[in-house]
């Protein structure tokens, strides 16, 4: 490439651009705007050439077309070549070097409910045109479509003396077109949302190995999108994440944000093994383990809390592969520093309060599914008791926290617990009884007594065994979503042996 003498820009965000354009200028870079780029940098005090000057034509349309002009689309689009010099010669246009240009705000427009005039009007023509053509001519010219790219630009464009490296060029032109995809995808979304879904992803992180080790495996964002969630986790010791952590890491977290209290969650395999409530995070780590400390053994746990150093002081007493917590301070870090592969993260607590998601996406053979984001719990203030007794209010805490860890649990799904923390999980099993059985099997295997407990079933018993089970074992009250053709009959056997029932009419399925 040859050193950069023209450049234009035509930017909405205007983040950082009079810091590029001095930077250019001060190397004899001509600048030549559009519109109220120009004006940005005239107020900076930065010699402009006006696209209305460059390519002798007004802005038409209320500034609809300022930028479509052979003038501009040749100076972009020649290569450094007799036949294409020619050509621009006869348009008396001149070879672009750099094009500076990012989009109007669609999506934003669209998510804080403008009128569809005013969204017509931010689908943007004139700078996806641009970027297109800098982008496909990569091999002569730079392209920056956003300003996170520009430190990266100017670092390069410094070092090789007013010129930018071929590789570089590409990433750029890659970059471009990703986020030239996600516009049009959101576009496209919008103005048939039955019929489309707009995404465009690019990969953050590389993950150890995917679900085997002979699997690659890595984390993706949408395009554009700010880095949040699990993109966003800082990782301050430990090996490199696999694609399975990042799995248990999102099942922790989307339980423990279901708490408002002090909560340890403990996953395993991308299913809780034992929740826990308390004061403080080292009781609840205690009593989440009380749940099954041999399928910790290898799992995941989650804070709701800063971790300790008494917190940390029982955890390291288990091989645990992940702890993630809000924050970590140097205290708990020397008590883990023997622990080289433990990877220890944290996240931003207000962040995960906040995120929600509205769809789903997963891939299946041959195509995708996607579907609405089973989020919060509204059932549980319409939810009612439809047995002769009322639990009690000590039940009713135990059942809703049954209840919104049994949303998390993998079908069929089975939670004992009291108020404080879970006492037996039943997952995964292709009948109901089975998963209360499960779920009573390992408690009673590690100790722990079920009388008095609460039951929660993620969707209706189609039988009375499984409560009959259930009961048979202690448990005194029982929240399921209700539905069943055979509700009376479970209904019937529940106040046959004084258990209160609540249905909540919503079930919580998790494949």
């Amino acid at each position: 490439m040859e050193t950069i003498r023209n450049a234009l820009l035509s930017v909405f965000d205007k983040r950082e651009l009079v810091e590029l354009a001095r930077a250019l200028y001060e190397n004899k870079v001509r600048l030549i705007a559009s519109g109220k780029t120009a004006k940005a940098l005239q107020e900076a005090e930065l010699p402009v050439v006006s696209v209305e000057e460059f390519t002798g034509s007004p802005e038409v349309m209320d500034g609809r077309v300022k930028t479509l002009h052979p003038r501009i689309h040749a100076g972009i689009l020649a290569r450094r070549n007799d036949a294409d010099a020619k050509d621009l010669a006869r348009l008396g246009a001149e070879p672009i070097d750099l094009v500076v240009v990012n989009f109007y705000p669609f999506s934003d427009a669209v998510a804080v409910g403008e009128t569809p005039e005013e969204i017509i009007e931010m689908i943007d023509v004139g700078g996806p045109s641009m970027a297109r053509a800098a982008a496909k001519n990569f091999e002569h010219v730079a392209v920056l479509s956003d300003p996170s790219d520009y430190n990266e630009f100017l670092e390069s464009y410094r070092e090789h003396k007013g010129k930018v490296p071929e590789e570089l060029r590409r990433q750029f032109a890659a970059c471009t077109f990703a986020r030239l995809a996600a516009y049009d995808a959101n576009v496209t979304e919008y103005l048939m949302p039955e019929q489309h879904i707009g995404v465009a992803l690019r990969r953050v992180q590389e993950c150890r190995y995917g679900e085997n080790p002979h699997q690659k495996g890595a984390l993706y964002v949408e395009v554009g999108a700010k880095r949040c969630g699990l993109a966003a986790l800082e990782q301050l010791q430990g090996k490199k994440l696999s694609y399975n952590n990042l799995q248990d890491a999102n099942a922790a977290l989307q339980l423990a944000r279901e708490f408002e209290t002090t909560v340890a969650v403990i996953i395993k395999h991308a299913t809780p093994c034992g929740v826990g409530l308390a004061l403080t995070p080292a009781q609840a780590v205690r009593r989440a383990l009380e749940t099954d400390p041999v399928s910790a053994f290898g799992g995941i746990v989650a804070l709701t809390k800063p971790l300790d150093v008494e917190t940390a002081q029982i955890l390291s007493e288990i091989f645990l592969e992940v702890i993630l917590a809000p924050s970590v301070n140097d205290d708990v870090l020397k008590i883990f520093a023997k622990k080289k592969s433990l990877r220890i993260l944290t996240y931003d607590i207000e962040e995960l309060k906040r995120l929600r998601t509205t769809h789903e996406l997963r891939a299946v053979w041959g195509g995708f599914l996607r579907q609405e984001s089973d989020e919060g719990f509204p059932e549980l203030a319409k939810s009612k008791v439809v047995t002769k007794r009322e639990p009690t209010s000590n039940e009713m805490e135990a059942l809703e926290l049954a209840w919104r860890v049994c949303k998390h649990v993998r079908s069929n799904a089975i939670v004992f617990a009291d108020a404080v923390h879970t006492l037996g999980i039943g997952a995964g099993q292709m009948s109901r009884v089975d998963s209360v059985e499960l779920a009573i099997r390992k408690a009673t295997k590690l100790g722990l007594t079920l009388v008095g407990s609460v039951c929660a079933s993620d969707a209706f018993f189609p039988f009375r065994d499984g409560l009959d089970a259930a009961v048979r074992v202690g448990a005194t009250a029982v929240i399921q979503p209700g539905g069943s053709v055979r509700d009376d009959e479970v209904i019937q056997a529940a106040n046959e042996q004084n258990v209160a029932m609540v249905f909540t009419g919503r079930r919580h399925f998790r494949h």
